[in-house]
């Protein structure tokens, strides 16, 4: 008993330590605040864009005009456009090797543990820093498998530049709201990924991205293709050390899953908590596809992030497993979405969140079952933990049924620690506040199941710090 009670020390947040180090900013060029024609264009040159990807950068820049803030989530108005940067280039071209990486850079991401990862674990890593992709490469093995993975750019004006017009913001247009137009108009970084039919990569894939620079904006674009009968989990990693100013996370990932093919996407989403997150994810599964998420949303001040999946074929199925832990000053409003558009598809959404010290969590999700999606089935299941009184969850499901033969189910739980489980614990020889840190840590254990070794053993770090600070 002598380490958990060595442990048992107050820890009013997460131990970021590793995650807010800054490093000296000093990019080779940056883009002035605010959001103007001119400085879209300049982004346009600035990226040798070919003629169309201009053309929707500044289409999307009207929409962006013409499109209202939401009015129905948390508060965003305190996050002013006109002091966003919302281009920041490093100093550095992007590399193919660890040891060309500037040294500050490289160091960061050392810290992050990427290139460890990357030479235990993975098939390919892509880095992000700031608002370009400093390093890219793939193993031998899976590019020999006729894999392509890539940065966005190299891929928008290379070969790829026909695949990424076919693609490119068809499932997240920037007609679907504000924060999507300013996507269309500033992106910049990403990955882009194309598995051929048939192809099972077994080794995971990852991306990290990386925002260093105080008030800038970061918008990369992930697009992902799996063709038939193929195979592959993706993993993303994100972070930022914590300024004074506001940052802002907009980013779009979509993610194309071809018949009997499978995709499982797993993201940590560990921002700092002066980072305004406004993320958009979106799958489209073909039939007899397969797309599996699993999300952990840490950090941040607010959240905007539902992953929506359509099933469009028939036999089609998606899963989505999430946590969400929202601290003090935390406002996160989380959870998925699934279209049922094509008979016989299946989905299943399992969430829990936590939150403490005055933290804020909203779970929203949407069921809909088109009239032709008959014999489909669904499973919604959310469940919320509130450490104090000072907390606050809610629970926003919606349902929009239009067919008559489906199966949909939603379960919802809201509560506090079971006194009788602390009970059967403190008969087991543990201390009340023993046993209350093993029921939230048992609480999150099924997402933590989902993620990959080290993500799973990051994400536990997170909580358990969490947890003790609520007990301690």
């Amino acid at each position: 008993m002598r380490a958990f009670d060595e442990e048992k020390t107050r820890v009013d947040e997460v131990d970021r330590s590793i995650y807010d180090i800054r490093d000296e900013v000093h990019p080779s060029f940056e883009v002035q605040s605010g959001l103007t024609e001119s400085i879209v264009r300049k982004i346009s040159d600035e990226k040798h864009d070919p003629a169309w990807m201009r053309v929707f950068r500044m289409k999307s820049l009207q929409l962006y005009n013409s499109i209202p803030v939401p009015n129905w989530g948390p508060s965003l108005d305190d996050l002013h456009l006109e002091d966003i940067v919302t281009y920041v280039r490093p100093d550095t071209t992007m590399r193919g090797k660890w040891s060309e990486v500037p040294e500050d850079i490289k160091n960061t991401f050392e810290r992050l543990g990427i290139p460890e990862a990357e030479r235990k674990s993975l098939a390919g890593v892509g880095a992000q820093y700031d608002s370009e992709v400093v390093y890219h490469n793939i193993s031998a093995a899976a590019a020999a498998q006729g894999v392509i993975y890539t940065d966005m750019e190299s891929a928008l004006t290379g070969p790829y530049e026909d695949m990424v017009r076919k693609h490119f913001m068809k499932l997240v247009p920037p007609s679907d709201h504000k924060f999507a137009a300013l996507h269309g108009a500033v992106w910049s970084g990403g990955s882009f990924v194309y598995v051929p039919p048939g192809v099972s990569v077994e080794i995971p894939l990852q991306s990290y991205f990386r925002l260093n620079a105080p008030g800038a904006g970061q918008f990369e674009h992930t697009l992902i293709i799996v063709d038939k009968g193929a195979y592959l989990h993706f993993i993303e990693g994100c972070s930022a050390p914590k300024y004074s100013v506001n940052n802002l996370h907009a980013g779009c990932v979509e993610l194309y899953v071809g018949e009997n093919a499978r995709l499982r996407y797993s993201t940590i989403e560990n921002w700092s908590k002066n980072m305004y997150n406004l993320n958009t994810k979106r799958a489209r599964v073909e039939k007899g596809g397969t797309i599996e998420w699993v999300s952990g949303s840490f950090g941040s001040h607010i959240s905007y992030l539902y992953p929506m999946s359509i099933l469009k074929g028939e036999g089609s199925r998606m899963e989505f497993t999430g946590i969400t832990f929202a601290g003090g000053g935390q406002n996160l409003d989380t959870g998925a979405k699934v279209v049922h558009g094509a008979p016989n598809t299946t989905s299943h959404i399992s969430t829990k969140s936590i939150s403490r010290d005055g933290g804020v969590s909203t779970f929203r999700s949407l069921v809909k079952v088109a009239p032709e999606a008959s014999g489909s089935k669904s499973a919604v299941a959310c469940e919320s933990l509130m450490l104090d009184d000072r907390s606050r969850s809610d629970t926003i499901p919606v349902m929009d049924i239009q067919c008559d033969e489906a199966d949909v189910g939603h379960e919802a739980k809201i509560g506090r620690i079971s006194e009788q489980a602390v009970f059967y614990l403190m008969s087991r020889g543990l201390s009340e506040d023993d046993a209350r840190a093993f029921i939230v840590g048992g609480f999150a254990e099924p997402i933590a199941k989902e993620l990959p070794l080290e993500y799973a053993v990051e994400m536990n770090n997170l909580i358990h710090l969490e947890m003790k600070g609520s007990i301690g």
